[in-house]
């Protein structure tokens, strides 16, 4: 991830907290950024989500303060300190009500004020004295509702308490096997909460799944993978309600999303890392390169999604695809807490969704061409830049459907070209004639191979002949062969010219009284019922 900025200080902090933000004169998100320093023991901070100006903090000898950001020169305190005078572990404001706070105490008691009179309204929490108080979260759609986390190990539960019912615990999570370190509360689904302990575990809990003081494990939704290191702060993003942050011993904080993924092993990483810095030499000075280090192959750790879907994709909320990568989503604004009475905003976003770059150009360039007609050129650009013959033939079939002449330009894509064919017309009868001049004494079966050779030479001419519409060609290769039957076919097909020429031909090779009847009775014109006349040879 990008740094987007650094600050230093000679104060060792504990704890930060986001200030209101809002949009600069650039249009630049802007905001303030409260750290809680270590200088005299531990501060917590948390700011008000009703008036953001508005920042409580509390400190070592049961100090709590609550300061204006607007005037930091007069802080107040919401009552008398509570005794005995102890660290405040937790302070977190109330998620309904703008001037109720709580704070808590490592003991496990945690303090309920009301700010208006600046008063102490209840104390709730624990009396085995074994719960050590490490997290205070309010329930963001419960006013009366806080959750209270214990980080020792002998007592690692999460305890759901609502005030209205302050004898005991509502409910009590038992699955982290030492002491929790850290707890969140989902704003966009009250119905999870995320919890970290010192057994190395990022837990996802159902609290809705429980009954009233039942302890189960089965409100477990959801286990994120982690790293060798414990992880101690554990927070929601408040843009993507999936996503969150862990901050672990280790010094990395690491971005999980509870939809579901996978993890990988750093070891490698980390061992590269310490390769590069010792130079791949021994470190102990002996000045010979390090050997490869060879490291076990574990398997990922992939964790499975939530056992249910998170209030934000449920109904009456949605998503779905539309054509052209186009994504259509639905969603139900609630008013703010600073405007209860707007009413609920129903909106519906259409977003456009890019996944491959490319393919997405070629389909705006197949519309335009759709669009402008031009298909041709189309169909000759994809021929230009075809990588293999295969898809540049392909092309051009497609090209010829827009041209004129489609049938002669797809019979030359098949190799089949008149001009090619015209001139194998023609040196046909010379061949055949030099092949009949052969010596008579030629053993038979030579003669009778070079006369197999010559029909089937002449066969495939004809086919070639007929399938780019020569059919005059086709006569005169059958006239040669001397296939009357077939040429007179073919002139049939060719048309009555043709076929008129044809049989002047056939009568001229085969000369014959009978011939001359048959040619005065088929070429020449018998009109008016009047018989032609007939040659003078034949009346004798």
């Amino acid at each position: 991830m990008t740094l987007c900025g650094a600050y230093s200080s000679s104060h060792r902090y504990h704890t930060l907290a986001w200030g209101p933000h809002g949009m600069d004169a650039q249009g630049l998100l802007s905001g303030m950024l409260i750290a809680g320093g270590r200088e005299c023991g531990r501060v917590r901070v948390d700011v008000n989500s009703f008036q953001t100006n508005l920042v409580a903090s509390g400190g070592n000898e049961s100090e709590i303060y609550i300061r204006d950001l607007n005037n930091f020169g007069s802080p107040m305190t919401p009552g008398p300190k509570t005794q005995p005078l102890e660290d405040v572990s937790c302070v977190a404001w109330n998620r309904q009500v703008k001037h109720i706070l709580a704070s808590a105490r490592p003991s496990g008691r945690a303090s309920i004020w009301n700010l208006r009179k600046n008063d102490l309204i209840i104390k709730v929490g624990d009396h085995s004295n074994m719960m050590h108080c490490s997290g205070l979260e309010w329930n963001p759609e419960v006013a009366t509702q806080l959750v209270l986390a214990s980080e020792d190990d002998r007592m690692p539960v999460i305890q759901i308490w609502d005030l209205r019912f302050a004898t005991s615990p509502l409910k009590v999570l038992e699955n982290h096997t030492r002491g929790v370190l850290a707890i969140a509360w989902s704003l966009a689904d009250p119905e999870l909460l995320l919890s970290c302990g010192k057994d190395n575990r990022i837990l996802c809990w159902n609290h809705r799944g429980l009954t009233h003081l039942h302890r189960s494990n089965d409100s477990v939704l959801y286990e994120l993978p982690t790293s060798t290191q414990w992880c101690f702060d554990i927070q929601w993003c408040l843009r993507n309600p999936a996503v969150l942050s862990a901050a672990a011993f280790d010094g990395h904080i690491s971005i999980y999303s509870i939809m579901g993924g996978s993890s990988q092993a750093v070891s490698q990483t980390q061992a590269d890392t310490i390769s590069t810095s010792f130079g791949n030499m021994d470190p102990f000075g002996m000045g010979q390169t390090l050997p490869p280090l060879q490291l076990p192959q574990a398997s990922p750790y992939t964790a499975t999604p939530l056992k249910k879907p998170p209030k934000w994709i449920r109904r009456p909320v949605g998503a779905s695809f539309a054509f052209g990568g186009k994504l259509v989503s639905l969603e139900n604004i609630k008013p703010s807490p600073q405007q209860p009475q707007q009413p609920t905003a129903h909106v519906v976003h259409v977003s456009q969704v890019i996944t491959e770059t490319a393919f997405l150009e070629r389909s705006a360039q197949l519309q335009a061409m759709l669009a402008a007609g031009s298909f041709t050129d189309f169909c000759q650009e994809k021929i230009d830049a075809a990588q293999n013959e295969f898809d540049k033939t392909v092309w051009s079939f497609l090209k010829v459907n827009f041209e004129n002449d489609a049938r002669g330009k797809y019979l030359e894509l098949l190799g089949y070209k008149k001009e090619e064919l015209a001139a194998k017309e023609v040196a046909a009868p010379v061949e055949a004639e030099a092949e009949a001049s052969l010596p008579e004494e030629a053993p038979a079966p030579v003669q009778e191979g070079i006369n197999l050779g010559l029909s089937r030479g002449v066969d495939c001419l004809i086919t070639q002949a007929l399938l780019t519409g020569d059919f005059g060609g086709a006569v005169v290769l059958c006239l040669h062969d001397n296939r009357m039957a077939d040429s007179i076919i073919l002139a049939i097909a060719g048309g009555a010219e043709l076929l008129e020429k044809t049989q002047r031909k056939y009568f001229t090779k085969n000369p014959s009284k009978i011939t001359k009847v048959r040619s005065a009775s088929t070429v020449t014109s018998w009109s008016n019922q009047t018989p032609p006349a007939l040659p003078s040879d034949l009346l004798e």
